[in-house]
């Protein structure tokens, strides 16, 4: 029973990210883009994805994976994640540097460029944050809170970012995608429970037994 509940967790997994890549892949849209135009919006795609396993990797909510083989995916993920933004905007700029350049001074008339460029810097600073985190000697704690402060936006400015653009991707799976990733990733924090404070005991009102 247990090995095939997580059959179905994996399969369930790999079908909310797959399914709308695929349903991308059948857009009458593509037949009229650059091919590097296509390849930076499939970035963008992917991008969006994997925002779905990362969470269940820091909480370790993935079947066959101890909590520290999940750790190290994550760090995995998280320089793809990088990698696919860098892409995605990358081909933006070649096909149009000045959409871009408006995008990024927040100068541009369309709101999904603003919640763009936001998850955008925030899955950077993430990264950043987590490549200093030992010379920068944040508290274990501290940085935990600030790397997940910074997800959740990433979460919530990629999600409606994706959402305010009618593109390539299928409007069903991408609301369904944005809407898992959104919910996943507030129950991890919510579960984490690290913005609770903690309650101090003090030494002379130990329980007697």
């Amino acid at each position: 029973m247990g090995r095939l509940r997580s059959i179905l967790i994996w399969l369930a997994l790999l079908a909310a990210m797959l399914v709308p890549i695929v349903a991308a892949a059948q857009s009458p849209l593509l037949a009229w883009r650059e091919p590097i135009y296509i390849v930076a919006g499939f970035a963008g795609i992917l991008a969006l994805a994997i925002l779905l396993v990362q969470p269940l990797l820091a909480a370790g909510l993935l079947p066959d994976f101890t909590l520290a083989k999940a750790r190290k995916l994550h760090l995995f993920m998280g320089i793809t994640l990088v990698a696919s933004v860098l892409l995605h905007v990358g081909g933006l700029w070649i096909t149009s540097p000045p959409d871009v350049i408006d995008a990024l001074t927040f100068t541009s008339p369309t709101p999904f460029s603003v919640w763009g460029v936001i998850a955008m810097w925030a899955v950077f600073a993430a990264a950043m944050l987590a490549a200093l985190r030992k010379r920068i000697g944040l508290r274990p704690m501290t940085w935990r809170k600030i790397h997940t402060l910074l997800a959740a936006i990433t979460v919530l400015g990629t999600a409606a970012h994706a959402m305010l653009i009618e593109g390539t991707m299928e409007t069903v799976t991408k609301a369904a995608l944005c809407c898992v990733v959104v919910l996943i990733t507030a129950k991890v924090i919510f579960d984490a429970k690290i913005w609770q404070p903690r309650r101090r005991v003090a030494r002379g009102n130990r329980s007697q037994s």
